[in-house]
């Protein structure tokens, strides 16, 4: 079966899913904008344009939706494909609330078509990596993961910096970097949440957040992101109990993992002289007591998720990206901003 795409909202990740999409052997028919310039951007790109969204859902053959607007309409913009007897994947985040998700969930399934969010992070190199390194028990049991994410411009793009768009960066990269982490542990619970949001160039919605979650016999998880910070910090950094994995970047051109290498020479021997007192605990570990390892090869491709799409279309295959995991992440972001606008932590079971 052949997927024939329309696209709502021909903006930034719009035109991305234009351009990208067909690289999955999915042929974009139509576009629709309520911007003409974009309209003149689809038509150049050989892609039929729409100002009417009546008009663009009788485009002949028409069988698929991807939905990249403004976080604020989503669900209105979902609901009003399905029952147009359009499937859909719409842009993370899903929509602005659970009980959203659970309305566009239950019309999907009154009306028999396919819902699924576009999460193509779980695709990206880095994550794949980290994922490869603690589940092969390379640095042993997990203690800590810790997600981040800087960027230095402190700019926001259009809507994404007004709060009533569903702007900011617990909806922007949070949501990507949360999904990951909870499609890593499916069956763990989230215990406990804290998270500070804030904004440092004095915008109207966060442009930096820590969040910290506990997982129920778990490592616990630090997610971070802001777009004004100057010093790069690693993409990932993880500790296990037999050893540390780092990655800095997102196509992981440097890092690695280092475990312990047993030897008869102490290691508390070393000692470093600061400026206010000797340190043993702190001192570096000496070579011939540790041992490095380079970052494993993984190869992914971003395709599947549209592949994976044609096949459910199909029958022949499962969704990878479920709606009940949607909701799991739209379930943490809800209580991440109660946690930073009571200022504590929650405890939660999610």
């Amino acid at each position: 079966m052949k997927m024939k795409l329309g696209i709502i909202g021909y903006g930034g990740m719009g035109y991305w899913h234009g351009e990208y999409a067909p690289r999955a052997g999915v042929e974009v028919v139509a576009a629709y904008d309520v911007d003409p310039k974009r309209l003149e951007m689809a038509k150049d790109n050989g892609i039929s344009a729409y100002d009417s969204l009546e008009d663009f859902y009788k485009h002949d053959g028409m069988n698929f939706v991807v939905i990249a607007t403004p976080n604020d309409v989503h669900k209105t913009l979902t609901i009003k494909s399905l029952h147009a007897g359009m499937h859909v994947m719409v842009e993370k985040p899903a929509t602005m609330s659970v009980a959203d998700w659970d309305e566009m969930v239950a019309e999907s399934e009154k009306t028999g078509q396919i819902l699924t969010v576009h999460q193509n992070r779980r695709w990206d190199k880095d994550y794949n990596v980290m994922r490869k390194v603690i589940e092969e028990g390379n640095i042993g049991k997990i203690q800590s993961i810790e997600s981040r994410v800087f960027g230095t411009g402190g700019a926001f793009f259009g809507w994404r910096s007004f709060p009533e768009y569903g702007g900011g960066m617990i909806l922007d990269w949070g949501v990507h970097l949360f999904d990951q982490l909870l499609d890593m542990f499916p069956n763990t619970k989230v215990t406990s949440v804290y998270a500070k949001l804030m904004t440092v160039l004095d915008q109207k919605v966060d442009d930096y957040f820590k969040v910290t979650l506990t997982l129920e016999n778990g490592p616990l998880l630090h997610v971070e992101v802001g777009t004004y910070a100057f010093y790069k910090l690693p993409r990932w950094y993880v500790i296990g109990n037999d050893g540390t994995l780092q990655i800095d970047d997102f196509d992981c051109q440097t890092g690695g993992y280092t475990k312990p290498r047993y030897t008869d020479n102490p290691v508390a021997e070393v000692v470093v002289m600061t400026s206010a007192g000797p340190t043993r605990m702190m001192a570096p570990r000496p070579p011939e007591t540790k041992e490095d390892f380079p970052l494993p090869k993984v190869e992914t491709d971003w395709t599947e998720l549209y592949q994976n799409l044609v096949g459910v279309m199909e029958g022949k295959e499962e969704l990878l990206i479920k709606p009940h995991q949607v909701r799991r992440v739209l379930e943490l972001i809800e209580v991440i901003f109660k946690s930073a606008n009571e200022a504590r932590s929650l405890e939660v079971s999610i």
